[in-house]
């Protein structure tokens, strides 16, 4: 695998997985190849034998900046269903145990990219926030559900509903993500968790996740349905197009 490619992934011979997000040029944003080759990597990870445990990061500055403008006016013209970007189910059906390690920014689907891992880790100084509102449509790609799970009702509608980006450090005393650090830490604190995780069997860690996983699945596809028939009321108007060329040019 070379550097030029967006999907990066590195595995050592204790069943650890680093699957690094290395589009920085587009900060990581969703686009259409950016995501097949994801949704090609997590197929492999999964059907590693030898994987045990896999470790999700970005860029020190960039985790991921969501949905790709192009891909997003893709979705407003219709050229592309809303349903087919399948990203989310990838990575919550992967089969074994999952590690966020966010570093830097995560935006929309990119902070909802990272809450489909089994763990998740932010980084104080990191600012994270769900920017779809911003750009005149609803959230996708399970955010509506995930987000609530994540961060709890009350927050989660708070981000949704205003489209603000808070610090890493606004989650210390709140919401129910599993830790957040100075940046410098993110990573060797998810490595020191999966060392941890990879000391277990593959059959056992498989088996585990699938139970574990079992709401977070079913909320995902709730949410998808319903998320679906907002979208398409969403990107038929000529407002949502008009908000995401204004809101590009800014970020």
């Amino acid at each position: 695998m070379s550097d030029n490619d967006t999907i990066l992934v590195d595995r050592d011979e204790g069943g650890i997985v680093t699957l690094t997000l290395n589009d920085p040029d587009e900060r990581n944003a969703l686009g259409e190849v950016f995501v097949e080759q994801l949704i090609e990597r997590l197929a492999e990870i999964g059907e590693d034998s030898q994987a045990r445990v896999c470790v999700v990061r970005g860029q020190e500055e960039i985790f991921c900046a969501g949905g790709h403008k192009d891909m997003l006016m893709a979705l407003a013209s219709g050229e592309v269903a809303a349903s087919d970007i399948m990203v989310s189910r990838a990575m919550l059906e992967l089969p074994i145990p999952a590690i966020a390690a966010v570093e830097g920014h995560a935006v929309g689907g990119g902070l909802t990219l990272a809450l489909c891992c089994d763990i998740v880790l932010l980084a104080e100084e990191s600012s994270y926030g769900c920017s779809f509102m911003n750009m005149g449509f609803t959230p996708g790609m399970g955010t509506t559900r995930l987000l609530q799970l994540a961060v709890g009702e009350y927050i989660a509608a708070e981000m949704m509903y205003s489209g603000r980006f808070v610090r890493g450090s606004h989650f210390t005393q709140r919401g129910l993500i599993n830790d957040v650090l100075p940046r410098e830490k993110v990573y060797r604190r998810a490595l020191k968790l999966a060392r941890s995780i990879a000391e277990k069997p593959r059959y056992a860690l498989e088996l585990l996740k699938r139970s574990l996983s079992i709401p977070k699945r079913q909320l995902f596809e709730e949410a998808r349905s319903t998320e679906s028939m907002m979208h398409e009321l969403c990107f038929a108007k000529d407002e949502t197009k008009a908000l995401i060329e204004e809101y590009y040019p800014k970020t």
